[in-house]
């Protein structure tokens, strides 16, 4: 392991340390009711970027593998009364297989073609759930809490930990993705897929793996989000705004680094649930479309690129 490895893990065990402090510390559950959505969406920025960033392939089927790993949670818990760990961990084995076959459905699209039919997986995904009676169909599911788990006095709690540990599996899988010959292999498809096969890139093989982890942490980051509302419906669960804000993050952070997704889900979950506690929650929309619009044009490359200009200047007018 090199010496940013350990950095970085170090770094992970501190995180979680401190999400567990919080968590028996703090009094007020308003800040793990904000802090486990801003976990959730470090989650699917992370995962969105897999695929979006590092092959560029524009996906708009977050809804879609978020919705599916919230019912997959419901449906353990309805037809087995499985705990968490196992929703969690049966979601992410289905959002997998979903992102499989998804994959060899879609990928071989390029460009806006395959961002439609992601977008259609997405509504074809809403509907069978809302068929689907034994999960409450279109009306919704109420959900009932289990016991809290020692030493958490509020499920919530035990809820933002939780996050706190996918979060940590999730950018490092990231981490691993980008500095690993798949990464390498990635980045070529999105620079030039026809140039990278003519060289032997199995291109569509490394875009089936990326979109197998990408579907998997999505999915997993949906599963805990029934016992956090303790409500779930087709409506919400499927809300293509979960699409939106993944790819938002993502560029917002910048696409050609993890800790990208990581400072653009920080930066933007951390203001809509300001605007939430401070003006309202409809205006998180605006702010979402504002700061897209503002980084697209001013700061294509993200804050990572804004960082790497300011790091070059500094450079140049040093001695």
């Amino acid at each position: 392991m090199t010496g940013r490895g350990v950095w970085f893990w170090i770094g992970a065990a501190l995180f979680i340390a401190l999400a567990v402090a919080l968590a028996l510390v703090v009094r007020n559950e308003y800040v793990f009711f904000a802090g486990f959505v801003i976990l959730q969406f470090i989650v699917l920025a992370t995962a969105w970027n897999i695929l979006g960033g590092y092959a560029g392939y524009v996906n708009f089927g977050t809804s879609a593998f978020f919705g599916i790993g919230v019912y997959t949670a419901i449906f353990l818990l309805k037809a087995f009364s499985a705990p968490l760990l196992v929703q969690i961990g049966v979601a992410a084995v289905v959002g997998a297989a979903m992102g499989l076959g998804i994959g060899l459905l879609t990928l071989r699209l390029r460009g806006i073609f395959f961002s439609i039919a992601t977008v259609a997986i997405t509504i074809i995904a809403e509907t069978l759930i809302i068929n689907w009676k034994f999960v409450g169909g279109a009306t919704g599911v109420q959900m009932l809490r289990p016991p809290v788990t020692p030493p958490f006095d509020s499920y919530i709690k035990m809820l933002f930990v939780v996050l706190a540990i996918l979060v940590v599996i999730a950018v490092a899988l990231a981490r691993y993705v980008q500095d690993s010959k798949l990464g390498r292999g990635l980045r070529a498809v999105r620079d030039d897929e026809v140039a990278a096969e003519s060289c032997g890139v199995p291109t569509l093989n490394l875009k089936l793996v990326a979109c197998a982890i990408s579907g998997a942490l999505m999915c997993a980051a949906g599963a805990p989000s029934a016992m956090y509302l303790q409500f779930a419906d087709p409506v919400s669960a499927f809300n293509l705004n979960y699409s939106v804000s993944a790819l938002a993050m993502s560029l917002i952070g910048g696409t050609s680094h993890w800790i990208g997704p990581v400072l653009g889900a920080i930066l933007l979950g951390s203001t809509q649930q300001l605007l939430t506690v401070t003006i309202s929650s409809e205006i998180n929309v605006l702010v979402l479309g504002l700061m897209l619009v503002l980084f697209v044009v001013a700061a294509p490359e993200g804050i990572i690129g804004l960082v790497r200009r300011l790091w070059r200047r500094v450079g140049k007018g040093s001695p």
